[in-house]
């Protein structure tokens, strides 16, 4: 009877080294995986990569006597760029994907200027990042009015 008590004995020591073990290797594989995901959320504010390319050779008309460039304030996406009419009736053009992680930027009469719903990326009416996380201007693109037909061009 002994004999048995100190081989479960035995056993339970066998059994708690070996917990022991696993819950040490699972510590240090932890370890060695939580500075790779706390890089990975840091890189995530200042990324610029992955987002959709501006569009290039760009060069398309709209009718600007109905719909939301027909008032001063309004604004529409077409072809990949935003299309805004400022409050005091001038045309502005530029890419429409947040170049921080590309989503579709809204136009802000008030204060003339583009701003990213998602993570509060702004940018002036010309493209130019004025508050991260964006790092990269949006892409610019020129404008003519012909009466009621608005020319976007690059």
């Amino acid at each position: 009877m002994k004999r048995l008590l100190d081989i479960g004995f035995d056993l339970n020591i066998f059994l708690m080294d070996r917990k022991e073990f696993l819950n040490q290797v699972g510590i240090g594989a932890a370890a060695l995986l939580v500075p790779a995901c706390i890089g990975g959320l840091a890189a995530c504010g200042k990324s610029d990569s992955g987002t959709p390319a501006a569009p290039t050779n760009v060069d398309f008309t709209l009718d600007v006597s109905s719909g939301a460039l027909a008032s001063n304030g309004g604004f529409l996406v077409q072809n990949g760029i935003i299309i805004a009419r400022t409050t005091s009736g001038t045309f502005l053009a530029v890419s429409a994907a947040c170049t921080h992680q590309g989503t579709t930027v809204n136009y802000v009469s008030a204060s003339n200027k583009f701003v990213c719903p998602n993570h509060g990326a702004e940018f002036s009416s010309t493209g130019i990042v004025i508050k991260e996380p964006a790092t990269k201007n949006l892409t610019s693109y020129k404008t003519s009015l012909n009466g009621n037909t608005l020319r976007v061009f690059s």
